[in-house]
């Protein structure tokens, strides 16, 4: 194992970004989750004893009589707010300070980097690369996450949880964006710290070695199946691709209906957000890891092969 090379990666300057945000990202995580559960069970508690509310009226919940429904921006939203944007600027101007900004030679075309990485925040992207066609990589998936995570508070009819950390009425909203998120995250981790030379695959430790040589065979599903006509390809993904999106819709529907609350808010929301809703879903949260298990477990370069596009 290389722990010296693996060192060298993680403290890069372009990296030093992606270290912090595998300790902190947990952690904020963690800790969210526990605010939320604590407000699950007072939540939990006051709908066991409704007496409890107005003898703790100076308490803050939204929905409960005697309990106040709003609190003043100052002191108690502005002074955390100030706090924090002091405590981020001492960062800023300690890291600026300490770490030297990554910027590198002018580009040499008779000497290549290997492996040519994009920023931290666009690695992500580039490891998308790998699954799809560049064009769908590079436009039509990343616009589909922008624009879903622009529409699902749109298309969101749940009028719970707003102004508090909840898991239990907020559960859909909550796995959705987390799922997303730190699917995300592990794309950024693995074109950082898993891809070398080559683009290769190599673990975390494990010396990257430029004269490395692989014997992988990536293959279309069609080829899979046996199939040589393009047209007959192409209709063979197509089917596919619905078979795995009404599959993937019809479990996403028993997890978001699974208890009551859910079920009303299920039955509060009509048709067209419903299913812009699993389309969105189904697209950014599981159709992406499904492709890369397959691309990375069975070799499976392309689903659905067209004359025009590849996916």
């Amino acid at each position: 194992m290389d722990w010296a090379q693996l060192w060298e990666i993680v403290s890069l300057p372009d990296n030093i970004p992606i270290v912090a945000l595998v300790v902190l990202v947990p952690f904020y995580t963690w800790y969210g989750l526990r605010q939320a559960r604590a407000t699950d069970r007072l939540i939990g508690e006051l709908e066991a004893s409704p007496e409890l509310a107005k003898t703790h009226h100076r308490k803050i919940h939204p929905f409960k009589p005697g309990w106040a429904r709003e609190l003043q921006v100052w002191p108690y939203l502005l002074r955390v707010e100030f706090l924090a944007a002091v405590v981020v600027t001492l960062v800023l101007m300690v890291w600026s300070i300490t770490l030297d900004a990554p910027l590198e030679e002018p580009a040499n075309p008779n000497h290549t980097m290997n492996p040519s990485k994009a920023p931290w925040y666009f690695v992500g992207l580039q490891e998308m690369l790998v699954y799809f066609d560049p064009w769908f990589a590079g436009v039509v998936l990343p616009t589909l996450i922008i624009v879903g995570l622009m529409v699902f508070p749109y298309i969101d009819t749940n009028p719970l949880g707003i102004g508090y950390y909840t898991i239990r009425q907020r559960a859909v909203a909550l796995w959705g964006y987390g799922v997303g998120f730190f699917l995300w995250l592990v794309l950024i981790f693995i074109g950082t710290f898993v891809r070398g030379p080559g683009w290769m695959w190599f673990w975390p430790g494990q010396t990257w070695d430029h004269t490395r040589v692989i014997y992988e065979v990536n293959r279309n599903l069609s080829d899979i199946v046996g199939i040589t006509n393009p047209w007959l390809a192409a209709i063979v993904g197509i089917i596919a691709v619905g078979v795995f999106y009404a599959g993937t819709g019809w479990g996403i529907h028993k997890l978001v209906t699974r208890t009551p609350l859910d079920r009303k808010i299920f039955e509060r929301t009509n048709l067209l957000q419903y299913l812009t809703f699993q389309f969105f879903a189904i697209t950014i949260l599981v159709a992406l890891p499904a492709k890369m298990l397959l691309r990375l477990l069975f070799r499976i370069q392309y689903v659905l092969v067209t004359p025009w596009f590849n996916i």
